[in-house]
Parts: structure tokens; sequence; C-alpha cells
């Protein structure tokens, strides 16, 4: 199985975890990258702002081809119960592109059930599998009780 993850993170933390993923699967990794800034306290108010109404960003395109990948395993932070914004417009411009997905996503309080449901409808994809992982299990680095059985499944799939 060739398996790609693609991510988006504005702190960090969306990242550590997508690294984590293909560090475990040995595949490939790509960051999403967004033309807006979302940086400090009016960053993250826009960023939650804007995911709230279901809006869009331009991200700069892939250097990989999801198209070319039997899974392709999307990384997202939870913005006012939604995927980031950059994850979305990924999931929109690339959908056809998208063979088969897993969704993990990081939040630090709630929402993970209504965004890993809008990046199955904006995808159009059942997801073969996914995880949440709390900012709480990031920082203290108890994450891996999750992140061994989202590996083995998707390898699985």
């Amino acid at each position: 199985m060739k398996a790609l993850v693609v991510y988006y993170s504005r702190t960090g933390n969306t990242r550590d975890v997508a690294q984590d993923v293909a560090r475990e699967l040995n595949c490939d990794l790509e960051e999403i990258y967004d033309t807006q800034k979302r940086s400090g306290i009016i960053g993250w108010l826009k960023s939650g702002y804007q995911a709230n109404r279901g809006k869009y960003t331009i991200i700069k395109e892939l250097e990989k081809n999801p198209a070319s990948y039997d899974l392709v395993i999307i990384g997202t932070p939870v913005w006012a119960g939604k995927p980031a914004v950059p994850v979305s417009t990924f999931l929109r411009d690339y959908r056809d592109e998208l063979n088969n997905v897993a969704f993990f996503c990081t939040l630090k309080a709630s929402g993970s059930e209504s965004a890993l449901q809008a990046m199955a409808e904006l995808s159009g994809k059942t997801p073969v599998e996914t995880m949440v992982i709390e900012e709480s299990e990031i920082k203290q680095k108890t994450c891996d009780c999750k992140l061994e059985p989202f590996v083995r499944d998707v390898v699985d799939f």
C-alpha cells in the first residue's frame, strides 16, 4: 500500500502527529500551505470565524499527486467544530484525486465528531479509519495508545 499523509497545522500539534503517523507507516508526508496569515490572536479569531462560516482559502499546490496513492491520510486541527479552513479547501480542491482516505484531528476541547463528519462530506469518502488526539495528550506525550491502533488499522484496510 502506498500512502501519503497530508496535514495543516497552525500551532505545530497536528504537524507532530502527522510526522509520527508518516514515520510509523514509512510513507510520504506533505504539509498544506495556506496563503493567509493565521498566527497570533487575530489569526486565531479569523480562523475560527472562517471555519464556522464554511469559508475557503487559497492553498499552495501540492508537490505530490494524491491520485498516485492508495491511501491519503488527512490531518487537521479542529476550529469551531470544523476542519481547519486550509484542510477544507484541500478536500474541496483534491476531492476527485482521493482514492481512499483516513482522517485524524487534533483539538483542545470538543468538536471532533462534527469536524470528522465535515471532512467525510467534503471529500465524498467514508474514511477507512479516524483518530482524535487532544492537545493535552500531545503535550504529555500520551497519544501513542491511539497512534498505534490507528496505524495498524490503516495498514490493514
